[in-house]
């Protein structure tokens, strides 16, 4: 019994002993950091600005206060469409911004965010996380000396606030829209005049009426910003958008020099992020678009040979820059193969799902 006893207390004092002496090792050699990460959102969106709110908050708990990441919003001290450059020169370690807002960079860029009739969320995450996307990405990224992580999606957004209808083709032509990246290129060849502007610069510029048509992302976010007191018409959906992704970037030199715990860190509240923005648009959006019917938006769905003539321009796009670049020509065909071959089954097990539900509930009313 006694040597039992002895056995038990010995056994208890290793692992306490282990415990306390693992603490200390592990506070030794993790160094205190103290890093930036500038946004391309500002404050008042809650939900894209606070993903890295978030994200700063899980590496600090998780490195026990010693890794060490101050968020600023839009404009803070880097301007909203620069936060790829700030951190490819490391003038801050991170950002977190969509890639299409670098079109003008290198259209490839763009399918680490959202391209026209691309993948949805669930799709997109597929792609990242379990088919080569990660892989592509971060080949293109290296070009910018950026390690880049999925953290965010926003879901498939809306088509945006028109002051007037759209009845036809042929009122899409003149028209002044806020859009960015590729849908730009591809609405230009329907006569739109795309216009790309940071979030905080779009309301005004739609009520001075230097805009005829603004696009954001949807419901929760759009009641924010108050697009409806100027545009009424609400027209879904954001075909150019179909789970629009946004992600961290890392400067790749401060990255190598992480230690792997850091890293490994990165990857695991990055991609807690991804799952939490996407939950908090699904969970706002549904009665964010309940209020803005109730203060007068008025909803339309495009029509259909608006979304035909659309489809029929981006085709022609993702044709002319396949034919000029054999980069962009590999990873649209790696990334719209993995589209073809996602949307059958989604079709049959969600779409089928989905459908069935929603027309029930149109029978109730």
């Amino acid at each position: 019994m006694q040597r039992r006893s002895f056995l038990k207390k010995a056994s208890l004092g290793a692992v306490a002993g282990t415990a306390t002496v693992a603490a200390p090792v592990f506070a030794q050699d993790a160094p205190t950091l103290n890093w930036r990460l500038a946004s391309s959102f500002p404050k008042v969106l809650d939900t894209l600005f606070g993903a890295s709110e978030q994200f700063a908050k899980q590496i600090s708990d998780m490195s026990g206060g010693k890794f060490n990441i101050r968020t600023f919003p839009a404009g803070e001290i880097v301007p909203p469409l620069a936060v790829l450059d700030a951190v490819q020169k490391n003038t801050i370690e991170m950002g977190h911004s969509p890639a299409y807002y670098y079109f003008g960079k290198d259209p490839i860029l763009c399918f680490d965010t959202a391209v026209p009739f691309g993948l949805n969320a669930r799709q997109m995450n597929g792609w990242m996380y379990d088919g080569d996307g990660m892989k592509l990405m971060r080949d293109v990224f290296k070009a910018y000396d950026v390690v880049n992580f999925p953290m965010g999606n926003t879901g498939c957004q809306m088509g945006g606030w028109f002051r007037n209808e759209i009845k036809t083709v042929a009122d899409l032509k003149g028209l002044k829209f806020r859009t960015a990246g590729f849908a730009g290129e591809v609405l230009s060849r329907l006569g739109v005049v795309p216009q790309q502007l940071a979030a905080g610069d779009i309301y005004p510029a739609l009520e001075k009426g230097t805009l005829d048509a603004v696009e954001f992302v949807g419901p929760y976010d759009d009641q924010k910003f108050g697009f409806a007191k100027v545009a009424k018409h609400y027209y879904y959906p954001g075909w150019w958008e179909g789970g629009a992704q946004v992600s961290l970037y890392v400067n790749a030199g401060e990255y190598q020099k992480l230690p792997e715990s850091y890293k490994a860190m990165i990857d695991v509240a990055s991609r807690s992020t991804n799952v939490t923005l996407l939950a908090r648009y699904d969970n706002r959006n549904a009665a964010a678009l309940k209020n803005l019917i109730g203060q007068g938006a008025v909803l339309h769905q495009f029509p259909r040979p608006v979304l035909e003539a659309s489809w029929d321009a981006a085709t022609l796009v993702y044709a002319e820059m396949s034919a000029k670049d054999p980069k962009f020509k590999a990873v649209h065909d790696n990334y719209m193969g993995y589209r073809d071959a996602q949307v059958p089954w989604f079709r049959v097990a969600e779409g089928s799902y989905d459908g069935f539900v929603s027309s029930m509930l149109q029978k109730k009313k």
